[in-house]
């Protein structure tokens, strides 16, 4: 039996609307709806992995060159960024994204 898609997925796939930031082929980056920071950005690959440890390291790679573009395309300079890894880490959404919060 197929796994249920995750919320990201069903972003990515354009079925649920986001308020998208920056986007490349294999990345998504869209504001938070439930923001910790003013600037608060979900960033995500267009495809699936269920957390940090499952991304190959050569895409984890290219999705770092995505988060310094998006961080000059926004001009921000000083920020957290941060994943989960697992339910016991807070991970509730079993789809890898990380989190940019700035303009503390």
């Amino acid at each position: 039996m197929a796994e249920e898609k995750t919320i990201f997925e069903l972003i990515i796939e354009g079925k649920i609307p986001c308020d998208k930031v920056f986007e490349s082929d294999e990345f998504l980056a869209f504001k938070d709806i439930n923001p910790k920071a003013p600037i608060h950005i979900l960033i995500v690959p267009k495809e699936h992995f269920k957390d940090f440890s499952k991304i190959p390291p050569e895409l984890m790679a290219k999705m770092t060159s995505f988060i310094h573009e998006l961080c000059a395309f926004l001009d921000i300079k000083e920020f957290k960024l941060l994943t989960n890894c697992g339910k016991k880490a807070g991970q509730e959404v079993f789809h890898l994204h990380f989190h940019l919060l700035s303009g503390f």
